[in-house]
């Protein structure tokens, strides 16, 4: 009997108390101040893999229309070694944060005009494990309007080329995937050739660079 009136007096004294009331409602609200604190902090992430894939894909499309050989007698060519070194360069200016050639895939489009005067891609370059195409079209594929996202597309002039490139990339989580319900990143970027370039081909050195053909998905 002693037992059950200080038991009943301890859980008066409870009722009563503010600071119990304080640690019930705080026992209540922490699952959802942690579950809002993950998604910030998940978000955050997202976003800034988010922005280093487009920063990539811009560095790609710059880097690929500068490329050729420095000659001032002709128009540049340009060589698959070249090509492989922009993909490089891309991978190792994601660093270990994106991993890129093994997480995602880049695509590289040349986009010119042909003798007909229509836009097609004279040629296109692709590396990464990631198993996707092109979202825009293929090697000698026809485009009349252009190439790029809806009502972003871009066109070539005559005697001229536009480098576009396309990442597709896996996002990998900071906590967990059911975050995010967007878990692959998709972007886009395009720059006019700078300087007078062959438009013919792509070159070969000797030895003979590896070919980034879009048939084979591998990060080398």
């Amino acid at each position: 009997m002693l037992k059950l009136q200080r038991i009943r007096h301890l859980l008066r004294k409870l009722g009563l108390s503010e600071r119990g009331v304080a640690a019930v409602e705080f026992a209540l609200i922490m699952p959802i101040l942690l579950l809002a604190l993950l998604y910030g902090a998940e978000m955050a992430w997202y976003m800034m893999v988010n922005l280093r894939v487009s920063q990539v894909a811009l560095q790609v499309a710059d880097n690929a229309s500068r490329i050729g050989d420095s000659s001032t007698m002709s128009n540049r060519k340009i060589y698959e070694a070249d090509i492989n070194d922009v993909m490089l360069g891309a991978h190792l200016n994601g660093g270990s944060m994106l991993n890129l050639l093994s997480n995602g895939r880049i695509i590289v489009s040349s986009l010119q005009v042909n003798t007909s005067g229509q836009q097609f891609i004279k040629w296109q370059r692709c590396k990464g494990v990631k198993n996707v195409g092109s979202s825009y079209g293929v090697t000698n594929d026809i485009k009349s309007g252009g190439i790029g996202p809806a009502g972003q597309e871009v066109t070539a002039l005559t005697d001229d080329a536009v480098i576009f490139v396309e990442i597709q990339y896996d996002y990998k989580p900071l906590i967990s995937t059911r975050l995010i319900s967007n878990k692959t990143i998709k972007t886009t970027a395009a720059f006019n050739v700078r300087d007078s370039r062959d438009l013919s081909q792509v070159y070969q050195t000797s030895p003979a660079g590896a070919v980034a053909s879009c048939s084979t998905y591998t990060a080398t």
